[in-house]
């Protein structure tokens, strides 16, 4: 709990995004992602080799592609919902008097951690509260916070208690607020709709390090499952946007699952994606421009009508004042300002 002559700083960190939807503003971010041990963990510099040579002159120009196709005038998604998040969050904070001063930061581009931690630390901030924006944590997301966090502590001239919000995938207003943008999206106004919870997959290397994100996703869908009052039968989960596939992947995956409902479809489709705060590459794209056609296309070839079954993308969280409240429910017992229930 924090003291009456305490100003917090609360630190919400997100992976990131290029800066332009350019193949060179796309290689540089992914340059910095991909160099991440946590997320390619081979040897340094033959990975650099590959990285360089290999992998960025291609993806780069694949990912921009993607990039322009949910870009928008004001820029990136991600960046721009961040931005808003944080408004959102800081308002909220102040309409209640807290001394509670909020930024945000990305692991793998800007603003970076280093830097909004220098803008905490010039606004007399007394103490320091992380807040990985991934419900359900990960060594290769929340873990990689961790260590852009350290690395950066380690070179300022701030000697700050810090805490850091590993994860809260069991969160009830987290919970609620999901079912709720669900229930907002039309699930459940027709007979036979059913759940789909997309997550983001993991190497199974991972998990045999004793990685407890299978868990907590499984904690999450059935929380959310609990609100909406489903039936075990109407809703699963699945995981997509595997790296490579030289390394296995936690499954099943969110292709074989849509193909298999595409085949026995007897309703519509709802798409969540729990892990996301807010909307991204992978929700906007991979879910609207690749998953959707490929769901449509199961569907017809199976002779059916997609009309009758199509799949419905539920929009994550972003800087909804729901999303508000969840997060100032997940910073009370560390700031002590606003239980956002």
């Amino acid at each position: 709990m924090v003291s009456v002559d305490e100003t917090v700083g609360v630190l919400m960190v997100n992976t990131g995004s290029p800066e332009e939807p350019t193949p060179r503003s796309v290689r540089k971010y992914l340059s910095r992602f991909l160099s991440d041990p946590r997320i390619c963990p081979m040897n340094p510099l033959a990975w650099r080799l590959i990285l360089h040579l290999c992998i960025l002159p291609v993806r780069g120009k694949k990912s921009a592609r993607k990039y322009r196709a949910i870009w928008t005038r004001e820029g990136s998604p991600l960046s721009i919902a961040h931005d808003k998040l944080n408004r959102g969050l800081q308002r909220a904070y102040d309409e209640q008097g807290a001394a509670v001063e909020v930024r945000t930061a990305m692991s793998y581009s800007a603003p970076s951690i280093p830097d909004q931690l220098e803008e905490l630390r010039s606004c007399g901030c007394t103490r320091l509260v992380v807040l990985p924006l991934y419900p359900q944590s990960a060594h290769s997301t929340t873990g990689a916070v961790k260590d852009g966090l350290a690395r950066a502590l380690r070179k300022l001239p701030w000697d700050v208690e810090c805490d850091v919000v590993e994860q809260y995938s069991e969160d009830a207003v987290y919970a609620k607020a999901i079912a709720a943008s669900i229930r907002n999206a039309g699930f459940g106004e027709q007979p036979g709709d059913r759940l789909l919870f997309a997550f983001h997959s993991i190497p199974l290397a991972d998990i045999e390090r004793g990685d407890t994100y299978e868990l907590q996703t499984g904690a999450t869908s059935l929380a959310v499952a609990c609100e909406l009052g489903l039936d075990r039968t109407n809703w699963t989960i699945g995981y997509q946007c595997r790296f490579d596939k030289g390394r296995e992947w936690l499954g099943p995956f969110t292709k074989d699952v849509l193909a298999r409902w595409a085949a026995n479809g007897r309703g519509r489709v709802f798409m969540v994606c729990p892990n996301f705060a807010v909307d991204c590459l992978e929700t906007l794209y991979d879910i609207g421009c690749e998953l959707q056609p490929y769901y449509e296309d199961q569907v017809r070839k199976n002779g059916r009508d997609y009309d009758a079954q199509p799949l419905v993308a539920v929009p994550c969280l972003n800087a909804t004042k729901a999303h508000v409240s969840v997060l100032q429910h997940v910073l009370a017992p560390y700031v002590g300002a606003g239980s956002g229930a």
